[in-house]
């Protein structure tokens, strides 16, 4: 499942993220979701989140629940 849609993802979700710095490159960074800081329903670049571990960027792909 890609990252585009608010209704896809939630809290305590695995997902794969790519972070700012990383965009030119693609490389992606696996995380669980702590907050969603995407309001809109839906966004081209995906979801913009932060991971427990602190880091932020758009989901690319939801792994598990």
């Amino acid at each position: 499942m890609n990252g585009q849609n608010l209704r896809d993802i939630h809290v305590g979700a695995e997902v794969l993220i790519v972070l700012k710095k990383d965009q030119r490159t693609g490389k992606l960074t696996r995380g669980i979701i702590k907050n969603i800081l995407t309001r809109s329903s839906t966004h081209p670049h995906g979801i913009k989140v932060r991971l427990e571990d602190g880091q932020v960027g758009r989901v690319k792909e939801i792994c598990g629940p």
